[in-house]
């Protein structure tokens, strides 16, 4: 059998159009939820604000001294030697050379940071009552192997076999001067003296120790880790952060974080004073570069030296010449002072040379100076020419004296300065500012983590809410669910605080009627009701009988508590109405109307009983109703016999409507049995519960067997501040396992 196409009921996704009044919607649904996963949330945040290992911060400012440059100091004789040593480097390199592995090795061999001591303290709260409360736990036996204080020790040397790298040893205190080294908590272990060197034999190799103090009650444990050293070194390089202070200012700021304030403070400070040493270190090494280089050259220069003076004392006495003209020393001046800058800059270019090739920027200044230098020199040697012979001679020798003995003074006083280098007194680094023990931690930011923790909570919260409403919540939608069923709503019947008090009254199976036309009778669910009469009567113009079937999907869509008050308000329009509970596994229709079982529609079926019997007459003017009668073992089998369709028939031609309350479609068969008798049948659609796709699907059961689903009843509708997006968004039918059992009735 065939059944009408799909197209308008094709499930969309509009996930985009869910809007601020569907996330208002959601979280108002949900209040009670979102409250409880943003207070677990928000105390979990405080545990921590208040109850977690408190973290330090401190730094060391670092300075770049910035002095004159090669180039500047080639214009005295020689210049100031130690100028040369110290060309400013660019904040970039020095920030690598802080977090160098030169530097942080150093630091961890000093402070030996591959080893770590931690007592041992109660799970969670140990270290907040070490720090907040005090408490003396030694003498509870369960817990005087606990540390409640300060205690420490300290562990000068820790070696271990490669096996035990990472591995945690207990050390237990026996007293002050001993105690007790173990593999594990529970190995008998070895004992060792306080501040002695000791070696014990394991089955992983040997262990050498070095317990320098102790400080800290008898019986306490601590774990002792040796950690690997690369490792270590890496893991300070990482977590130290350098940064310049400002643009071009040369002030280095490291700054590092600890659990420990005083161990924080140790760490930086030996950082900023390795850093400072490598720093004289190296200039050392170029020093005694430099200063061998000048010593060689030194005996030269005195020879030169004086081989200039005896030629000028020679010429002097042979030609019997006292003094030059002025215009002679004038030229001797000018072109002395061009030999003595001529020869520094040869010395200073040959000295960086050995340091640093020809395209260093120092050395290509120094060249470009020298090409100057010399041509000076020519010009000067142009005006020598034009004096008379014995004049240029004595010029020459003269000035030959002037640069030897200039060039050799110089040498002295730059060799006495490279020796202060070579010493290891002086470099271009500092330290300004030291590390100081901290008192206040920068974690946990105690307002920070608390209001993170309940953005945080309360976005959990609210991801939850629409996952679930996403999941498994129902429509709550008029126009989705006639767009995407393509049936239309012929009622919407609001929720009813007073029928939730009646159905609690039919759960205690209290015997009363407990219709809620008879108790409330303006409630905005009876006056849907009677809208729906109306709606009802025009649907019926056009059926083939006087049936009307009301199911649904699945069990507690509240078809039973429409089922008993719509009859009611048919009845009182003057209709005549036969109400028939068809649910014969879970109905209780019985109970709104204060009725028991007794004999109802199994024992009309199965020929037990007849009409008189199993008819409960005016259980209110116009309305009569047959129960469910005693449960049957076969209820498929007895509603597809030709005896209920005979009794269909016979009520059919003796009622205004026979209105017949069904089993839900998808759980059992029973309703599509029921269907391909009557000729109105109605859905019911439970807000927020009921699926898209279990309208869809119970729908198209029916149509398979030959019934047409006239409409929807949408049941239970909860006044909100918006329109719900539906799931999934529309919940594309699953074959479930339904639980079914006594409806939760609206």
């Amino acid at each position: 059998m065939t059944y009408k196409a799909r197209d308008k009921a094709t499930l969309k996704e509009d996930d985009d159009e869910v809007d601020f009044a569907v996330l208002l919607d959601t979280i108002i649904s949900h209040k009670g939820l979102i409250a409880a996963i943003t207070s677990f949330v928000v105390l979990l945040g405080a545990l921590y604000a208040f109850m977690g290992t408190p973290v330090y911060e401190a730094n060391i400012l670092v300075q770049i001294e910035d002095n004159a440059d090669p180039a500047g100091a080639a214009k005295n004789i020689l210049g100031d030697i130690s100028s040369m040593f110290d060309v400013k480097s660019s904040a970039d390199a020095e920030i690598q050379l802080l977090g160098s592995r030169l530097v942080i090795s150093r630091t961890v061999d000093e402070q030996k940071l591959y080893i770590t001591t931690q007592p041992a303290r109660f799970a969670f709260i140990g270290g907040w009552i070490a720090r907040h409360v005090p408490f003396d736990g030694s003498s509870i036996p369960l817990l005087r192997y606990f540390a409640w204080g300060r205690e420490k020790i300290n562990v000068v040397a820790l070696e271990v076999p490669d096996k035990l790298i990472e591995s945690t040893l207990t050390l237990t205190v026996i007293n002050n001067k001993t105690y007790r080294l173990a593999e594990n908590g529970w190995s008998t272990g070895w004992v060792g003296q306080v501040g002695k060197t000791e070696t014990f034999s394991s089955d992983n190799g040997p262990i050498t120790i070095n317990v320098a103090s102790i400080f800290s009650e008898n019986g306490v444990r601590f774990h002792v880790v040796r950690h690997s050293r690369q490792d270590t070194i890496e893991e300070l390089q990482k977590q130290l952060k350098i940064v310049e202070q400002g643009k071009d200012s040369g002030v280095l700021s490291a700054t590092l974080q600890d659990e420990d304030s005083s161990r924080l403070q140790a760490i930086l400070n030996e950082i900023g004073y390795q850093y400072v040493h490598q720093n004289v270190e190296r200039k050392s090494a170029q020093a005694a570069t430099s200063l061998a280089f000048l010593n060689s050259q030194l005996p030269d220069m005195k020879k030169r030296l004086d081989d200039a003076e005896q030629r000028q004392t020679t010429y002097r006495n042979a030609h019997g010449i006292i003094s030059l003209s002025e215009e002679a020393k004038v030229v001797l001046g000018q072109s002395a002072d061009a030999e003595g800058r001529l020869a520094t800059l040869e010395a200073q270019q040959k000295e960086l040379l050995m340091r640093f090739g020809p395209s260093h920027p120092t050395v290509e200044t120094l060249t470009e100076q020298i090409a100057l230098a010399r041509q000076k020199l020519g010009e000067l040697g142009a005006r020598e020419k034009a004096m008379p012979n014995h004049e240029q001679e004595l010029i020459r020798l003269t000035r030959d004296v002037t640069v030897a003995n200039d060039l050799y003074v110089a040498t002295l006083s730059n060799i006495q300065q490279l020796e202060l280098l070579k010493s290891g007194k002086i470099g271009n680094v500092r330290v300004v500012d030291t590390a100081f023990n901290q008192e206040t931690p920068v974690k946990p930011n105690k307002p920070l983590v608390l209001l993170l923790s309940a953005a945080l909570g309360l976005a959990a919260a609210i991801f939850t809410a629409v996952a679930i409403e996403l999941l498994y919540g129902g429509v709550t939608d008029v126009d989705a669910l006639e767009k995407n069923t393509g049936l239309s709503v012929y009622s919407i019947v609001p929720f009813s605080d007073v029928q939730e008090v009646l159905f609690k009254k039919i759960k205690l199976k209290v015997r009363e009627i407990l219709l809620l036309t008879k108790t409330a009778p303006e409630d905005p669910a009876i006056e849907s009701l009677r809208s729906f009469r109306t709606s009802l009567e025009f649907a019926m113009l056009e059926a083939s009988n006087r049936i009307v079937q009301i199911t649904a999907p699945a069990p507690g869509m509240g078809k039973s508590f429409l089922s008993a008050n719509l009859a009611s308000v048919l009845a009182a329009a003057g209709k005549r109405v036969l109400l028939v509970d068809c649910d014969l596994r879970r109905g209780h229709l019985n109970q709104y109307f204060g009725l028991g079982r007794d004999t109802g529609l199994a024992e009309l079926i199965a020929g037990r009983a007849n009409m008189e019997l199993a008819n409960k007459k005016q259980v209110e003017p116009g309305l009569d109703f047959v129960s469910t009668g005693t449960r049957p073992i076969n209820p498929s089998e007895l509603l597809a016999s030709s005896n209920f369709k005979r009794l269909l028939t016979d009520w059919s031609q003796q009622y205004d409507v026979v209105l017949l309350d069904s089993p839900p479609v998808l759980p059992v068969a029973d309703s599509e049995v029921i269907a391909s008798s009557a000729a109105t049948v109605f859905l019911v659609a439970r807000f927020g519960k009921t699926k898209i796709g279990e309208l869809i699907e119970s729908e198209k059961r029916l149509q398979q067997v030959g019934a047409r689903v006239r409409g929807l009843i949408f049941n239970g509708v909860v006044q909100r501040s918006g329109v719900y997006a539906y799931g999934s968004k529309y919940g594309a039918y699953r074959y479930t396992s339904y639980r079914y059992e006594v409806e939760a009735d609206h």
